[in-house]
């Protein structure tokens, strides 16, 4: 018993974690049916700007809370600007071209932003575990848990409520859903289909580096933290359904338990263990558990 709550409770940990890492991924696929391979460029570079803000914040004295503040505030702006930025100046022209072409500005665009990041902060460790360490731990059954991982589930759910709740209850996001199904019908009833889509890529940059942020006080943050973080997102919005809100939800519990259950019980598979699930949904849903259905030209 008390190795399936240890499961259960680092599978939630990570699944929450995940789902922070993959919900701007799949927003804009969703909205731009752009894989952005960049997304992992905005994960690295929120958490090195958040590494640093609360390096700067503690040195100076500031709490706990001031230090989240800066930390996720500044990496959510950066973001944005950025994915301004590209989506302006460089994906705005690809939407007309095949998608291979997207996909590759998007990869060469995440090589740009990992030389950045070495650029900007050198290629050295930064380390913030000063917030983490302040909310100490919590029981949880027998076990001693970090404060800190389970305010993170927190956020990932409240980070799907919020982006539910905008979706299906407000005028932008019915907006984003007529978009979604039919740019050209939604662009002949008066929605402004680009800034729609430019507006998503700004979210889903913003997200990507929020979810960065949030992981900074738990990692060394170091060059390369970009890369191993898209293939997870990839994995997650496979098997919940591209561009599939909820499917994101379930794709990060699946992948979250399956990784912490091999984990514990067999650390050997554990790195395998994301493909093996991966492959095992897709031998059985080739478009993911939650896949929207597509509509078929005749």
């Amino acid at each position: 018993m008390n190795l399936a709550l240890i499961v259960l409770v680092d599978g939630i940990s990570y699944a929450g974690w995940l789902f922070l890492v993959a919900i701007g991924l799949t927003l804009v696929f969703g909205v731009l049916r752009l894989l952005n391979i960049a997304h992992g460029g905005f994960y690295a570079i929120g958490a090195y700007v958040a590494a640093y803000a609360i390096g700067v914040a503690a040195s100076n004295g500031f709490g706990t809370a001031p230090q989240l503040l800066l930390a996720f505030a500044g990496a959510a702006i950066v973001g944005g600007l950025l994915g301004l930025l590209i989506e302006r100046t460089v994906l705005v022209r690809l939407y007309d071209h095949p998608e291979v072409l997207t996909l590759f500005a998007t990869y060469a665009l995440f090589l740009i932003l990992e030389d950045v990041t070495k650029l900007v902060f050198g290629g050295g460790s930064l380390y913030a575990f000063q917030p983490r360490n302040a909310f100490g731990t919590v029981e949880i059954g027998t076990l001693n848990y970090p404060v800190y991982d389970v305010l993170t589930v927190a956020v990932a759910v409240l980070v799907a409520l919020g982006t539910w709740f905008v979706l299906n209850r407000t005028r932008t996001g019915r907006c984003v859903t007529a978009v979604v199904h039919d740019r050209e019908m939604s662009a002949s009833m008066g929605v402004n289909v680009a800034a729609i889509m430019t507006g998503t890529f700004i979210v889903g940059s913003m997200l990507g580096a929020f979810a960065g942020a949030v992981t900074a006080p738990k990692i060394a943050v170091n060059p390369g933290i970009g890369v191993e973080v898209i293939v997870l997102a990839f994995a997650v919005i496979v098997i919940g359904g591209l561009g599939s809100i909820g499917g994101a939800v379930i794709g990060a519990l699946v992948v979250g338990i399956a990784r912490a259950a091999a984990t514990h019980l067999a650390p050997d598979l554990a790195v395998f263990t994301v493909y093996a699930v991966m492959a095992a949904v897709l031998a059985i849903r080739p478009y993911g558990l939650f896949a929207r259905p597509m509509a078929r030209k005749i």
